[in-house]
Formats: structure tokens, sequence, C-alpha cells
């Protein structure tokens, strides 16, 4: 269901978007999937494609970029990926992350000085990163 919410704000941005500039067809998108979000994406792509059947969208080619999860210390300034601390992960963990990337203060530290004082500097969100619309074609 949530794969579903993002897709419909998607397809809306797009048009919003294409129609704001005086466009009648949005051609592209680029959606950026936060790693931190564990998005399903097949399943958002599938409700894209449904959401926007019918619209300026409905042709529109869809790219996705998944934008890995980098984490950095506000007390000793380490920086670290996701991928370097995921082994304590758990499928439970995965998912209350999912809904609400925040509580990720909970579930990590600073692999070098134990910290949970930290920032997430990528990976965080779902979000369309770029638009193309009739006449951007070149």
């Amino acid at each position: 269901m949530h794969e579903w919410a993002l897709a419909d704000g998607i397809v809306r941005t797009a048009i919003e978007f294409a129609r704001q500039h005086g466009k009648e067809k949005v051609l592209a998108m680029r959606i950026s999937l936060g790693e931190l979000q564990d998005v399903n994406q097949e399943i958002l792509e599938f409700a894209i494609n449904e959401i926007k059947k019918g619209t300026i969208a409905e042709e529109s080619e869809l790219e996705f970029i998944v934008e890995e999860a980098e984490f950095k210390c506000r007390n000793c300034e380490n920086e670290w990926k996701l991928k370097d601390v995921k082994e304590s992960f758990n499928e439970t963990i995965k998912e209350d992350i999912h809904f609400i990337p925040e509580v990720v203060h909970a579930f990590l530290a600073c692999p070098k000085c134990g910290s949970r004082d930290f920032e997430v500097t990528k990976g965080r969100g779902v979000y369309l990163a770029a638009i193309k619309v009739e006449g951007d074609e070149e």
C-alpha cells in the first residue's frame, strides 16, 4: 500500500510540473529510491504504470536509481555506508526503518566510536529526481 501512495505522488508531481510549464506530455521520469526506505521497486513501478494510464504521463519512460544509504557521525566525523553494517539488520528492523527512517538511530551506531549521534547523508526517501517533458528532447 505504501508504494501505491508513493506512486500517486510521483505521477501527480510529474503531471503538475508539466502543466506548470505549459507542456502537454511527460516523456520520462527518473525516480530515486533511498536504500533506507526499502521500497519494493517492482510494486512501485507497477503502481506508477497503472496510475499514469489515461494521463499526459501515460507513455512516459521510467528510470529508477537506488541511492545507497550513507551516514556521518557527529561525534567523530566517521562516514560509513549501510552495507558496512547491514548484517546487524533483520527483516523486522528493515520494515521498521521502511516506514519510519528516523528509527535507524535506534538500531545503528557509529562503527568507529559507538555513538548514535549521526546524520543520514544519503539514501533516505523516495523522490522524483528528474522529469522530461515535451520540448526537452534535445
